[in-house]
């Protein structure tokens, strides 16, 4: 696949009219049968989802942790391959490992002293480039972090805003 010839005219379009790099991404919820699952609909592909078993889910779907996790995960894949082959460095591999930290007493409401979420969350990358120099590697690096959507997301957070209806 040749990533320029595909982006070529979309960074053409998106620099002519500029209005034209906007989107809008959704994903809904709904119930269940039980109180501890949902599924989450994002258009183009749908997945189950419940609560994790340290707060009663059973442990046979992924936790909404998992799916932040997951994203992030592969939000930083995609694009440190991206980046790489714009970059013209040959990888032989790269996969990225997302790891999260917290604590259950904050989202069961026992413990006023545990956050709700994630106190701490890890990306490590393993890659492996046989021909890249360090300067490249740490090019890589850098691009991969600054141009990861879900990464700039987390470290940057978004305004959220809430609707009940």
């Amino acid at each position: 696949m040749d990533l320029r010839s595909v982006q070529r005219p979309l960074k053409k379009k998106y620099r002519n009219e500029p209005g034209s790099s906007r989107i809008t991404l959704e994903a809904k919820a709904s119930q269940q049968d039980t109180p501890i699952s949902c599924s989450v609909d994002v258009g183009r592909a749908v997945y189950e989802a419940e609560a994790h078993a340290g707060v009663g889910g059973t442990g046979m779907a992924a936790c909404s942790g998992d799916l932040l996790l997951g994203a992030l995960a592969a939000c930083a894949q995609v694009t440190c391959q991206m980046v790489a082959e714009a970059m013209g460095i040959e990888i032989g591999r790269i996969e990225v490992t997302v790891t999260g930290e917290m604590d259950l007493a904050g989202t069961l409401g026992i413990s006023e002293d545990a956050p709700v979420g994630f106190e701490s969350i890890r990306t490590s990358f393993d890659i492996v480039a046989p021909g890249a120099t360090d300067e490249q590697l740490e090019n890589l690096r850098h691009k991969t972090e600054q141009y990861c959507v879900v990464f700039q997301t987390l470290a940057n957070p978004a305004e959220l805003l809430t609707e009940w209806a």
